[in-house]
């Protein structure tokens, strides 16, 4: 009896767990850190280079992700087809109107180790540009990743008790007139 046991232990040791990601206001760079993680399964104390330990990573909110600076116009992708003439460049702008899941895609897969399990952990990835989720897949989520970035809250997500009890920086006098 003690094998089946073992052989239990040992499958829940190297099931695929399935994890999802908010990319609401995050940065593509710091998405694709995070969930690289966890498709390698680098954080499973079972990791071994050698071993294909990694897990599923389901990103929503794809469509609001965040660029810091001007990298919206700045930042361009470059493609080439390989005959003359077929070099192909569109700024961030272009290529996430055209498909709001390519950017964090092509982050993600630039990140990776450059090696033959590349695309299997692609395979492991699933992109959903808004927060719908198909059924199948939610209800194999397991746990949610914390967002690596901390997103503010907006002032219309403050209930007035808060606003009234924020710290004010300056007092005006009593005789201070607006213009």
């Amino acid at each position: 009896m003690a094998s089946y046991t073992k052989a239990a232990q040992q499958w829940a040791t190297f099931a695929r767990a399935w994890y999802l990601l908010d990319a609401k206001m995050q940065p593509p760079g710091k998405l694709a850190a995070v969930t690289i993680r966890r498709l390698e399964g680098r954080h499973k104390p079972i990791y071994h280079a050698l071993n294909d330990c990694g897990d599923h990573v389901v990103i929503i909110n794809t469509r609001h992700i965040a660029f810091s600076g001007n990298k919206w116009e700045q930042k361009v992708y470059s493609s080439h087809t390989g005959y003359p003439g077929g070099f192909k460049q569109v700024t961030a702008t272009q290529l996430h109107l055209k498909d709001p899941t390519a950017i964090v895609k092509l982050t993600i897969y630039r990140m990776l180790p450059k090696n033959l399990l590349r695309r299997t952990l692609m395979q492991r990835l699933h992109l959903f540009p808004d927060d719908v989720i198909p059924e199948d897949i939610e209800k194999n989520l397991l746990q949610e990743i914390p967002q690596p970035r901390v997103v503010p809250r907006r002032l219309d997500e403050y209930t007035p008790e808060e606003i009234a009890a924020f710290p004010r920086v300056w007092t005006p006098p009593k005789d201070f007139r607006m213009k």
